[in-house]
């Protein structure tokens, strides 16, 4: 069953219990207001009776002097044929259930519990139904000249009975209609209350389909609204986790691919020079170029590799970090490097304040040391290369490396963080790179929560920031 058809229906179904009870109580109640209102008249109509006759047939009696029983009935009976009431009779028992008097025009039950249980002290009433009407019966014992009586007063209350009946066979026809038009309120009310539930399941079919980019449309303030909005957060995480796999996944094939290509051109020429060694009479100067040719990418693959070990490392241990002083390591890397930098007669110059950052220390040496390695292999011979640390505004340390450099281009920029990427190609492969320290870096620079950012201008050099946190 759907949502909105249990709206409807327990809607329905709580509105005509609800409708019927107060329905039923609203009617009973005004039925027991009107039978208590006529039983309080026909018990005071009986009262007044009761006195009227006890009275006149003691003042007919003493006016008579007679005292008998035949005189008494004769009084009771002339009295009473003066009541006239469409809604009421009377009836005068003697003490053997002879009728005395009676205006009754109806058969009525021989067996009479009133009767037989009639006092003096108390009135006893009784409801009848006789044919197709409704009577209330009062009776009580009245003692006149030492002879006792049974005085029965009997009135009509069919009415009462009727307009109950009237006010049920109302009700329903009241019902039938308010339900009708409830039933169309509701039907449409549940559908319009349910439309953004139906766009939610719509949605998710969609995104269960593969379309992450689908949204729900909905910007109501209640419940639905918010978990549509929170449905539409939810999505557009899906949607970033999955292009962030699919980003993931390309780059893992691009890392495969160029590793492929990177190991197979080393790989082939040194199975070919082997094999030309192998096969051509030995001469000397031949022999040398060929052991050094393969001697050179031998130690190219040897660099692919530690530099892949490195990335696999970078993943899986955990280091410890703790505050170092980072002129000092500034000055180490320095002393590492001194060699590549006399090589090409490149001066580096470090201005830096003894300022603590917490590091690692291994792994901030090859950081800064293939920044510096890059900046050396992009830069002319008899060239600078700059080392700044300061703080910044925020009191954040950071690290500056600025060289004169051949620059990088700036679509090249967002890209020389991935594995194997290398703007030039050419000089990288003559330097025995592989694409993959700037890679390191942005790992390294992962591992300590420091972010690295790039200027650069072709022909005019490039800035490399890192900032620690």
């Amino acid at each position: 069953m759907k949502f909105w058809q249990k709206i409807f229906i327990y809607s329905l179904i709580l509105f005509l219990i609800t409708f019927n009870l107060g329905g039923f109580f609203l009617i009973e109640n005004s039925h027991n207001f009107s039978l208590k209102r006529e039983m309080d008249r026909g018990l005071s109509e009986h009262y007044s009776i009761y006195t009227a006759i006890t009275y006149y047939t003691l003042v007919s009696n003493s006016l008579l002097k007679n005292n008998s029983i035949d005189s008494n009935n004769e009084v009771i009976t002339d009295y009473l044929k003066t009541f006239d009431n469409e809604n009421a009779y009377l009836e005068v028992l003697d003490k053997n259930n002879s009728v005395v008097f009676s205006n009754i025009d109806l058969e009525i039950p021989k067996e009479r519990v009133e009767i037989k249980k009639a006092s003096r002290d108390r009135r006893r009433y009784i409801i009848r139904d006789i044919e197709d009407k409704t009577f209330l019966f009062i009776t009580n014992l009245l003692d006149i000249n030492g002879n006792t009586y049974k005085l029965t007063y009997i009135r009509d209350i069919t009415y009462v009975y009727k307009d109950r009946l009237n006010q049920y066979n109302f009700f329903i026809k009241i019902e039938t209609i308010i339900s009708m038009i409830l039933a169309i309120g509701m039907y449409i009310l549940s559908k319009y209350i349910t439309n953004p539930i139906d766009k939610l399941i719509n949605s998710t079919k969609m995104i269960a389909r593969g379309n992450y980019t689908e949204r729900v449309n909905i910007h109501s303030k209640d419940e639905v609204g918010v978990l549509a909005e929170n449905f539409n957060h939810m999505a557009s995480a899906i949607d970033e986790k999955i292009n962030e796999l699919k980003t993931k996944t390309e780059e893992k094939q691009r890392f495969i691919d160029n590793l492929s290509h990177e190991m197979k051109t080393p790989l082939t020429s040194i199975i070919g020079y082997a094999d030309f060694l192998r096969s051509t009479p030995y001469n000397e100067k031949t022999f040398i170029e060929g052991l050094n040719y393969i001697h050179k990418e031998g130690k190219r693959l040897e660099g692919l590799s530690w530099r892949m070990m490195n990335l696999i490392l970078l993943k899986k241990e955990n280091f410890s970090f703790k505050k170092e002083n980072i002129k000092i390591l500034l000055l180490d890397i320095k002393d590492y490097l001194k060699p590549k930098l006399q090589k090409k007669k490149i001066d580096l110059v470090i201005s830096a304040k003894e300022y603590e950052v917490f590091v690692e220390e291994d792994l901030i040496k090859i950081l800064v040391s293939n920044l510096i390695d890059n900046s050396i292999k992009a830069s002319n011979k008899g060239s600078n290369i700059y080392i700044n640390v300061y703080k910044s505004s925020k009191n954040k340390v950071i690290l500056e490396i600025k060289d004169e450099g051949i620059g990088i281009p700036k679509e090249d920029i967002p890209k020389v963080f991935e594995a194997f990427y290398m703007v030039d190609k050419s000089r990288t492969r003559a330097n025995n790179g592989a694409g993959l320290g700037l890679s390191i870096c942005g790992e390294i620079a992962k591992l300590h929560k420091a972010k690295i950012e790039i200027e650069s201008e072709l022909n005019k050099g490039t800035n490399i920031k890192v900032i620690f946190p």
